[in-house]
């Protein structure tokens, strides 16, 4: 390998996502006039190129690189306007220069690196191109760079870890972070390019001196490589200009390049590029306010003004006025100049030649927001974050997926920005119960889109607030009037659309298939009703007729009463709201029979399912609520069955006693047993024949239903009563624990009822006024000396005074 030839290449290293350095870069190209520009990125992206310097493409755009083979990984490599590489490549398009990526390509960057990825990120090189290798199903997973984020909080850790070159570049300068090192040093200042050249070489040398470089160096015999090959006995190396990351232009400056590493590098995996949309937050939360982009929309700013730093404080300062205006509070003009000019002041102390995101953030609290850092953190970091989406010209065309989505987000205008935003849908109206369908396929197939917020249902206004869309029971989405959700695009979005397309080319389609996989792993009934209900809210007739048959397969053999149980309620919900909620053609005759059956199959299993202990049957007894309600709600199902099978957990002795409380207390809130029989059953459970401990774990279950509607019963309280004065003292420390746990769950309502019912039982109401009449005379007395007492002692201060 000619290492002089590499090293007498134009390199001009950069840092990216940096203003400053593609200010520079536009201006050194322009000098030097380069007939090839090699640029650092995926060498399998260089098609792509053409699309990117579209005028119809407008940047933050990103390069998305996946695997094709069925494994879950991606890389993206996103630009805004004021990235180097951007710049260089535009730049020789625009003056007719040969222009190519030299980097690995994505099937080496994704493939397995002894136990890592290769990545693109510079360990030596903060701004590096931040990796994102989503594995293990994390499709597009935004990493963050390995020496980004932390550097620069000071010297040396509280633990005394190894103080990184950034930390000690920060320091050395007297700075406060390595952030505010690299504004002051390199961002703000007006270099010209050699100059601006050779000052981020030296500092590159420097950096990459730290730290483990194995799989970089791997990538610069690669680069070094690729620039020599292309570069033929067609080009001089003046002929030459190569864009790099700083670490990688210092190697090749210095000749620090070992052919032989390439070969560490691993075998591609298939794969497959593209060219995304990209955005400002999605770009900021990537490189963790690192890489001088810790507010992309600030350095747009401060790119569009041609690298003037103070103008784009101005601007940002202007902004966040109005942003306090709008809400309320008192901010003018005059506040904005003041703070202009303290901003402007300060990075003068501190030796800066113009203010950069410290200043702009100290001079707003200390003026417009008077010592008060709420505002800003509320309202200015938005505004230097932005929220610009990239948009990707016509000659990269959008997969199958990703042309559904789009044309189903403009016609239902759903949120499209990178933003949150909540709506609801009313899914009495076809069309919104059309999106409902479209945000379930999208919950289904991993796309991450819109988070289910939240419910109304028919028979109330519970809601569940907070929940992600896989937290919540398929069967809890069917009996709505209404569903919430939030929705936010992100370049995440568009990375699972892409990665998505070896499942189908319709989101119907990748829905279904993946519902068919979920089935194919389902061992029990409930698992393949799950699997029914989520085909019945994607709208997939196929998913759900497969589910049926699985759960009538099941069923016939399936002994587990929680299964059996969960698959009623699916059936229950399907029959009462059916494929009319879904819009299928799934037929409500084929329900009713499987509701049926299964309901019947699940009664003759509740005396076993019942039997274990307390851990063994917490499940069973959450089985035996859901049989319950679905006995009471649906009139198809044989609830005389149910009410026997209930009735014989109440008798049994064999069954776990919280199950035959639970049975009891359920029974009589349907009315099925009278206040007679509950006391004569509670008296009996309870009685002084009855292991203290048994009768203390009948009690919790029984209480477990509805507190309030039993301890409202006077007969039940007595014999509660008169069960708990007859514990033994002996005994009586075993049975606490259970005693404590069964009336941990009252309220405060709860225990008022209970304590009067008790007070009535033992007739001591009577007793308890009359003691109350003798405190109250024996207060009125007291209160009468002690006024005595008081008088007479003001008319002693009196006569003193």
């Amino acid at each position: 390998m000619d290492l002089d030839r590499l090293a007498s290449v134009h390199l001009f290293p950069v840092r990216h996502h940096s203003p400053r350095s593609s200010a520079t870069l536009r201006a050194y190209l322009d000098e030097v006039r380069p007939k090839a520009v090699f640029v650092e990125g995926p060498s399998d992206a260089t098609a792509l190129l053409e699309a990117l310097v579209d005028p119809k493409t407008v940047p933050p755009v990103a390069i998305l690189g996946y695997r094709t083979d069925g494994t879950p990984a991606s890389s993206l490599w996103p630009f805004a306007a004021y990235s180097p590489e951007y710049v260089a490549v535009k730049w020789a398009f625009e003056n007719g220069a040969r222009v190519e990526l030299i980097d690995v390509p994505v099937g080496m960057t994704l493939a397995p690196f002894e136990g890592a990825t290769v990545g693109h990120d510079d360990v030596e090189d903060p701004g590096g191109h931040e990796g994102e290798a989503g594995r293990e199903g994390e499709a597009g997973r935004e990493g963050e760079a390995d020496g980004e984020g932390d550097e620069g909080d000071g010297p040396a850790s509280a633990g005394g870890e190894h103080e990184s070159i950034y930390e000690a570049c920060a320091r050395a300068r007297g700075f406060r972070s390595f952030e505010e090192f690299w504004e002051a040093s390199f961002e703000a200042p007006r270099y010209d390019p050699r100059s601006f050249r050779e000052a981020l070489l030296a500092y590159a040398d420097l950096a990459r001196s730290d730290g483990d470089r194995l799989v970089h160096r791997a990538r610069d015999a690669y680069m070094a490589r690729c620039i020599l090959e292309r570069m033929g006995t067609d080009l001089a190396p003046h002929e030459v200009a190569a864009v790099l990351g700083a670490a990688h232009a210092a190697a090749f400056a210095a000749r620090d390049v070992d052919p032989a590493l390439e070969a560490r590098l691993p075998a591609p995996v298939p794969c497959a590029v593209t060219l995304i949309p990209f955005s400002f937050p999605r770009l900021s939360e990537q490189l963790g306010y690192g890489a001088g982009n810790r507010a992309p929309q600030y350095y747009q700013r401060a790119h569009d003004a041609g690298g003037d730093f103070r103008r784009a404080t101005l601007e940002v300062l202007i902004d966040f006025t109005e942003h306090l205006r709008l809400r309320g509070f008192m901010a003018s003009l005059a506040d904005t100049i003041e703070a202009f000019r303290l901003a402007v002041a300060l990075a003068e102390l501190r030796g800066k030649a113009e203010p950069g995101l410290d200043e702009v953030r100290e001079a707003t609290i200390a003026t417009m927001c008077r010592g008060d850092a709420t505002h800003v953190d509320g309202f200015l970091w938005p505004a230097v974050i932005g929220r610009n989406v990239g948009r990707v010209g016509s000659r990269i065309g959008k997969n199958s997926l990703q042309e559904e989505f789009w044309r189903e987000v403009r016609e239902r205008r759903l949120p499209a920005t990178d933003a949150p935003e909540s709506f609801r849908l009313s899914l009495t109206n076809q069309v919104e119960v059309g999106t409902s369908v479209l945000l379930h396929r999208l919950r289904i197939a991993k796309i991450p889109y819109a988070a289910y917020a939240g419910t109304r249902r028919t028979g109330g206004a519970t809601r569940r607030r907070g929940q992600a869309p896989q937290e919540v029971p398929p069967d809890e989405l069917l009996g709505q009037l209404s569903e919430t959700w939030e929705a936010q695009w992100t370049p995440a979005t568009d990375v699972a659309l892409v990665e998505k397309i070896v499942l189908g080319d319709t989101l119907e389609e990748v829905a279904t298939r993946l519902l068919e996989e979920d089935l194919a792993a389902c061992h029990t009934t409930g698992e393949a009703a799950d699997v029914l209900l989520n085909g019945v809210l994607a709208s997939s007739a196929r998913a759900a007729a497969a589910a049926l048959r699985a759960c009538d397969q099941f069923a016939a053999g399936d002994s587990d009463l929680p299964s059996l149980a969960r698959a009623c309620r699916a059936f229950a919900g399907l029959a009462s709201f059916g494929s009319s909620r879904s819009l299928t053609s799934l037929g409500d005759a084929v329900i009713a029979p499987m509701l049926e059956k299964t309901f019947a199959r699940a009664v003759l299993r509740v005396h076993g399912g019942c039997t274990g202990n307390d851990e063994a049957v917490a499940a069973a007894k959450e089985a035996l609520r859901t049989l319950h309600d679905v006995a009471l709600s649906q009139p198809i199902v044989d609830r005389g069955a149910w009410l026997d099978a209930a009735r014989g957990l109440v008798d049994s002795e064999v069954v776990n006693p919280t199950a035959s409380g639970l049975a009891c207390g359920l029974l009589y809130l349907a009315q099925a047993i009278d206040d007679a029989e509950v006391t004569r059953i509670v008296g009996l459970r309870l009685g002084g024949a009855a292991e203290p401990e048994a009768a203390a774990a009948f009690l919790a279950g029984f209480l477990e239903v509805n507190a309030l509607v039993l301890v409202k019963s006077r007969p039940v309280v007595e014999a509660l009563d008169e069960f708990l004065g007859g514990i033994a003292p002996e005994r009586f420390k075993d049975t606490l624990p259970i005693l404590r746990r069964a009336f941990a769950g009252l309220g405060a309502t709860e225990r008022r009822y209970l304590l009067e019912n008790v007070l009535a039982a033992r007739k001591l109401g009577d007793k308890a006024r009359a003691a109350q009449a003798v405190l109250l005379e024996k207060d009125r007395e007291k209160l009468k000396e002690m006024s005595e007492d008081l008088s007479q002692a003001m008319d002693d201060l009196d006569e003193l005074l």
